[in-house]
C-alpha cells in the first residue's frame, strides 16, 4: 500500500491550494465596504461597464470598436488597422492613436495592447475600485494565485499517480489506484471551473450595475452591448475577426 502516501501527497497539495483559492474568492465576492459614496443605477459610463465585465482588455476592445464604429479606424479582417480621424476624443482614444506607427496602420493587437495597459485604464480601475464597484487590484491577485497554485496541484496530482504506479501496488489494480487519484483531481477540475481565469472584475455592487445596464440599454445599443458581453456581442464577423486576433 506504498502507493497511498503518494495519494496523501497528493490531497495534501490539492486541500492546501483549494483553501487558498476559497478564501480569496470569498474576499472578492464580500470585499471590505468603502467609504466613497454610492453609484446609482444607470450612472455607468460604457468605459466603466467594460472594465467591470471584463477588464482592461474589454475596455480595449470596446475602444477599438467605437472608433470604428463612428468611421474613425478601418478594422480590416486580416488583423490590422488605419487611422481614418486622428483626432482623439478621450484618454483611451489617445492610446489607441499613440500606438500606430508614422504610416498610420497598425496591428489590431498592437492597438488592443497599447489600449488596455494605459494609464486611463488604471485610474478607471481605481476610481471603481474607491466606488466600491471593482474588485480590489490586491484580491484580483490573490484570487489569480490561488487559480496557479490549484493548477499546480493539479499537476502534482497527476505526477504522484505517476509515481504510484510505477511502484509496486501491492496488490491494488490500476484502476482501483486511478479511482483514488481522480478524487483529488476532480477537486482541482471543480475549482478551476468555479474560479475561472482569475475571477470577477465586478464586485457585487458593481455586478448589479452592470445587470442593470444590460437590462436597459444592451438591446437597443451595440456598443454597450460589447461593454457587458465581449466579443460575442459583436455580429460582423469581419469585425469579430479583426478584433479577435491574437
Amino acid at each position: 500500500m506504498f502507493w497511498i502516501l503518494f495519494l496523501l501527497l497528493a490531497w495534501a497539495g490539492v486541500l492546501t491550494s483549494a483553501a487558498r483559492l476559497l478564501r480569496a474568492a470569498t474576499e472578492a465576492a464580500d470585499p471590505a465596504p468603502r467609504p466613497a459614496a454610492a453609484r446609482r443605477p444607470g450612472a455607468l459610463n460604457l468605459y466603466e461597464a467594460a472594465y467591470l465585465a471584463g477588464g482592461p482588455e474589454r475596455v480595449a476592445v470596446l475602444t477599438l470598436l467605437s472608433m470604428e464604429r463612428r468611421h474613425r479606424l478601418l478594422l480590416a479582417r486580416t488583423g490590422w488597422a488605419t487611422v481614418l480621424d486622428p483626432v482623439a476624443r478621450d484618454a483611451h482614444e489617445r492610446a489607441v492613436l499613440a500606438a500606430f506607427g508614422p504610416d498610420g496602420q497598425s496591428p489590431v493587437s498592437a492597438l488592443r495592447e497599447a489600449a488596455a495597459a494605459h494609464s486611463a485604464v488604471r485610474a478607471l480601475a481605481d476610481r471603481l475600485d474607491e466606488a466600491g464597484l471593482a474588485v480590489p487590484c490586491g484580491v484580483r491577485d490573490a484570487v489569480a494565485d490561488g487559480v496557479r497554485s490549484v493548477r499546480w496541484a493539479a499537476v502534482l496530482v497527476a505526477a504522484m499517480a505517476g509515481a504510484a504506479l510505477a511502484v509496486p501496488a501491492d496488490g491494488a489494480d490500476v484502476a482501483k489506484v486511478l479511482y483514488w487519484f481522480a478524487l483529488p483531481m476532480l477537486l482541482a477540475v471543480c475549482c478551476l471551473a468555479i474560479a475561472g481565469p482569475g475571477g470577477p472584475w465586478a464586485s457585487p455592487a458593481g455586478q448589479r450595475l452592470l445587470a442593470a445596464l444590460d437590462h436597459d440599454h444592451t438591446p437597443a445599443d451595440p456598443l454597450a452591448a460589447v461593454a457587458v458581453h465581449g466579443l460575442t456581442a459583436v455580429r460582423d464577423p469581419d469585425l469579430r475577426a479583426a478584433l479577435g486576433r491574437p
